[in-house]
This record gives structure tokens, C-alpha cells and sequence, in this order.
């Protein structure tokens, strides 16, 4: 399939396979006409790139579950890599959670404290 097809079947745009192309998440040959043309499997690997990245993944973590990129996610074990690796981003997360509650509690005491003058 082209990379049209491809964007539409999975939802993200062609500027997106081709940075992922480009990270080496996915693959495409070139037809004689010189446009990009992707696998069937593309479709899977691609929906499993955009379920790690809305996990809070990065392109460069992704890397590292590339054994699990072409079946089903959650029956694929990850490598010790990638294990390490989700560990590393949900620590971030939480950081970053804990973080913005912080500054919501901040905010609120401050309207707190003007509505109540």
C-alpha cells in the first residue's frame, strides 16, 4: 500500500510515517514511480508506534520494543530494555503529575485566599 493508504488505515499523517521511516520504525520499498510502498504488517506496527507513544514514549523508546512492534502488543513480552525503559518514562510521568498538582494546589489557595478578603 502507499503511504496514503497507509496514513489513512492507521489514522496518522504521511509526515508522521515518514519521520518514523526515518527512525527506522518502519520500512517501505520503492515502486518504480518512486513512491513509498508499505507492507500489510505496516498497519499493525504502526498502531502499536502510536500506542507506546500515547503512553508517554518517545520515537527513541519505541526503538527499544521494536521485537514486539509487529503482533500484539500486550502478549508480547518486552525486553529488559524496554521494561527499563517504561519504568524510566512513568517515573517522569509522575514527577511531572506531581508536579502540575503543585501548581494547581498553588492556584487554588491563591484564589482562595483573594476570595476570601
Amino acid at each position: 500500500m502507499r503511504i496514503g493508504e497507509l496514513a489513512r488505515r492507521t489514522g496518522v499523517s504521511p509526515r508522521a510515517l515518514r519521520h518514523y521511516e526515518t527512525a527506522g520504525l518502519i520500512a517501505s520499498e520503492r515502486a518504480a514511480n518512486g513512491y513509498r510502498v508499505y507492507g500489510d504488517g505496516a498497519v499493525t506496527r504502526v498502531t502499536n508506534i502510536r500506542y507506546l507513544l500515547a503512553a508517554g514514549l518517545t520515537l527513541d523508546d519505541v526503538s527499544a520494543f521494536r521485537s514486539c512492534l509487529d503482533g500484539d502488543m500486550p502478549s508480547t513480552p518486552p525486553s529488559a530494555r524496554g521494561l527499563e525503559i517504561a519504568r524510566e518514562r512513568l517515573a517522569v510521568l509522575d514527577a511531572r503529575i506531581a508536579a502540575q498538582t503543585e501548581a494547581r494546589d498553588r492556584l487554588a489557595r491563591t484564589l482562595a485566599m483573594e476570595s476570601g478578603s
